[in-house]
């Protein structure tokens, strides 16, 4: 049973200022509630401004209606905005930059400051510099996606018995999503962040974007086998024991040299060809397409990735979802209970996107069950043999988006370990995978043993292209995922490639997608019963690139390609600060852009427009170069912040542990685990009535509750 609306008995009042919270908004109006837009906002200032601006805002505002009389909130469950209250007991989404309680409070806040801030910014682009600041709103829709969760757990706490009456959430502690286990890792292990150059990132190599024929396809060769592989495709099988590329930090070390080889070959072939040829090989890899040519594409046509508009061709949900019918109320919640508590999820992922989802329904207050065995461990312990006297066990990595989880050993392979699986299932509310499609099923847990063990299940599957279509199959790190999606054709300069921004910018925009489809599974279940959910990880990063798939129909022009600068902002750039790779993030708006004029001494531009100002793009970034250069990012930063401008330090990655201001606000717990020792983690992101929920056990070693789970738990979880 197929059912379009799964959060139809909600009314939802949409009075947010911010991108954030339109697309949390959106969420829930195509997802079936009925929303009403109760703002107006200038929508020529967003996405890739002017009228694909405008296109974008219709986009943020699909399925919504205009809003009605003085009494919009009679029936409302849901407020969202800014700085909002209740009037009638309703629940309030309040969105902000910065959590109130730190230093940032008062500071300005936009897309290309919460970059920075976040270390998505000093490691990408050019090893020389400047870094790049990439295009579109990644922060504030990754933030809507975690404030819809935020508010949709609330609400089924809610209808639970809980008493929850408002959810704040902060765009720049979402926003941490991207960079949190890096952060983790790198400061754990007393590392810096790098910047290495265009689609260079520790640890893999390559994990780059070469011209073919007709385009470029994203290759991306992690493991031993995948560079034999790749080694053997290109015709050079002497490569996979060739001591400078025995391992993946030693091509990167060798990259120019790896790029000298495979360059040629990649040249002269087909990109959609090629990239299944490679995927025959169990090669990550995948055309790079042009925003324009998403929509057409057989793959993404046969799953209705994109849905028919008033601009064109959009981003429809990430998922597909089919209902059982056998409906299962949740049980009500004993006081002081989180929203999920006595929600069972089995889990059988890896990496960094399940782990996260999962992670994410733990903070909610589910009983989550992390199945492993011994031959195939979660690939995040470490996907090289460790070093005499090291264990994958000192992964922070796994550690950080694994905490509050049960861990134990099962091998499905075996007939004790499938009817444990079994077991455990039988007994659960949500199971959750993200192996490649099909895999699962040859265990023996494929959708229709899932629903015959337990009717009314919401099962996650998130493939990396999805579990239908023609690259179903297609194998898939983060960095093939936003290969995929479009977003690296409007990247970077003229003449540069397609950019990467990120090692794996698509594994935590997918983990929070995953759980916000499993969060609208379990609201509908006592109405449709449970659903079987086939997200598509490529299809979460169409969320994020949304503004550029409109802009691309809308002026049928091909994307400007212009570093930092946006056609929404002038300034918007990072300039040099005093000290060895330090540098300066600021993006100015027309309200802005006065006081950065009289603080770098030029009291006669005060009066100019955007066009002005991009017309002296060079000459304004010039001069604030120069104001710079005796100043530390951080102490600039402070300096314009308090004027009024809206500017950062670009963050290296290990020091965002670090922050005074995710300090200030809790964020970061510390937890202790055996091989590790002490660690960081963040916790959620997002307050129900001040309180900042946190399933904060460490994360299990290998099998660690196994006897726990697998001799009394079946009993506990009863039926």
């Amino acid at each position: 049973m197929a059912d379009p609306a799964p959060l139809s008995p909600f009314r939802v009042i949409d009075r947010s200022a911010t991108i954030a919270g339109r697309f949390a908004a959106r969420l829930f109006a195509v997802l079936g509630a009925e929303v009403v837009r109760d703002a107006a906002s200038d929508d020529s200032l967003i996405g890739r401004g002017g009228e694909a601006g405008r296109a974008f805002g219709r986009w943020l505002d699909q399925g919504k209606v205009a809003a009605p009389s003085r009494d919009a909130d009679a029936d409302a469950v849901l407020v969202i905005g800014e700085g909002v209250a209740a009037t009638r007991g309703e629940l309030v989404l309040d969105i902000a930059w910065f959590d109130a309680a730190g230093p940032y409070a008062d500071w300005r806040g936009n897309d290309p400051v919460v970059q920075a801030l976040v270390a998505l910014t000093l490691g990408f682009g050019p090893a020389e510099g400047p870094p790049l600041i990439a295009q579109g709103h990644a922060p504030q829709l990754a933030a809507g996606v975690t404030a819809f969760i935020a508010a949709l757990g609330a609400l089924i706490g809610r209808a639970r018995g809980a008493s929850i009456g408002r959810v704040e959430t902060a765009i720049f502690e979402a926003a941490c999503c991207f960079t949190e286990p890096n952060a983790v890792s790198y400061a754990h292990f007393g590392e810096r962040g790098q910047r290495l150059g265009l689609n260079r990132f520790i640890p893999t190599y390559p994990c780059s974007i070469y011209r073919t024929a007709d385009g470029w396809v994203g290759v991306t060769a992690l493991t031993p086998a995948q560079w034999t592989a790749l080694a053997a495709m290109i015709g050079r099988p002497d490569l996979a024991d060739d001591p400078r590329f025995a391992t993946t930090l030693d091509r990167l070390a060798q990259a120019d040299a790896v790029d000298a080889v495979l360059a040629p070959f990649f040249a002269t072939r087909n990109a959609a060809d090629v990239a299944e040829e490679g995927q025959a090989r169990r090669i990550p890899m995948t055309p790079v397409s042009d925003p324009a040519e998403l929509p057409a594409l057989d793959h993404w046509r046969a799953r209705g990735a994109f849905r028919d508009g008033p601009d064109g061709p959009a981003p429809h949900l990430p998922w597909l979802a089919e209902w059982d019918g056998a409906t299962r109320p949740l049980e009500p919640l004993r006081p002081g209970d989180l929203p999920l508590a006595g929600v069972r999820v089995v889990d059988f992922t890896m990496g960094w996107a399940g782990p996260l989802c999962t992670r994410t329904l733990a903070d909610l207050g589910a009983d989550v069950v992390k199945i492993e065995s011994e031959v195939r461990p979660d690939w995040w312990r470490g996907w090289e043999k460790p070093a005499p006297g090291q264990t994958v066990e000192a992964a922070p990595v796994f550690s950080v988006v694994n905490r509050g989880k049960r861990g134990v050993l099962l091998d499905l392979t075996t007939p004790d370990g499938l009817a444990a699986a079994e077991a455990l299932v039988a007994r659960a509310d949500v199971v959750v995978d993200n192996f490649a499609p099909g895999v699962l099923a040859k265990l023996g847990l494929g959708a229709e043993r899932l629903r015959d063990l337990r009717p009314g299940l919401v099962a996650i599957a998130m493939g990396a292209f999805g579990a239908t279509g023609r690259w179903r199959g297609f194998r898939a790190y983060g960095s093939t995922v936003e290969q995929a999606s479009g977003i690296p054709i409007g990247n970077g300069h003229d003449g540069d490639p397609p950019a990467i921004q990120h090692i794996a910018f698509g594994d935590p925009v997918a983990g929070l997608f995953a759980a916000a489809a499993a969060l609208t599974g379990l609201a509908a279940r006592d109405r449709f019963g449970g659903c079987a959910i086939d997200l598509a990880q490529v299809e979460t990063l169409f969320q994020l690139n949304a503004d550029a798939i409109i802009a691309r129909h809308v002026t049928a022009e091909p994307l400007p390609r212009t570093g930092s600068r946006r056609a929404t902002m002038a300034p918007c750039c990072c300039v040099k600060a005093a000290g060895a790779n330090a540098w300066l993030t600021v993006a100015c708006d027309d309200a802005d852009w006065p006081a950065l004029a009289r603080m770098i001494g030029r009291l006669g531009w005060c009066g100019w427009g955007l066009a002005q100002r991009q017309a002296h793009a060079g000459e304004i970034e010039a001069a604030l170069a120069a104001w710079a250069a005796d100043r530390s990012a951080a102490e600039a930063a402070q300096a314009l912040q308090a004027a009024g401008v809206p500017a950062a330090a670009a963050r290296s990655v290990e020091t965002l542990v670090e922050d005074a201001q995710l300090a200030a606000s809790g964020f970061w717990v510390t937890l202790e685990r055996a091989h590790l020792g002490r660690y960081r983690s963040g916790a959620a992101p997002y307050r129900f009535d001040g309180r900042r929920p946190c399933a904060a056990t460490p994360a299990p070693t290998l099998g660690e509750h196994h006897e726990e789970v697998i001799g009394t738990m079946l009993e506990n979880w009863g039926s």
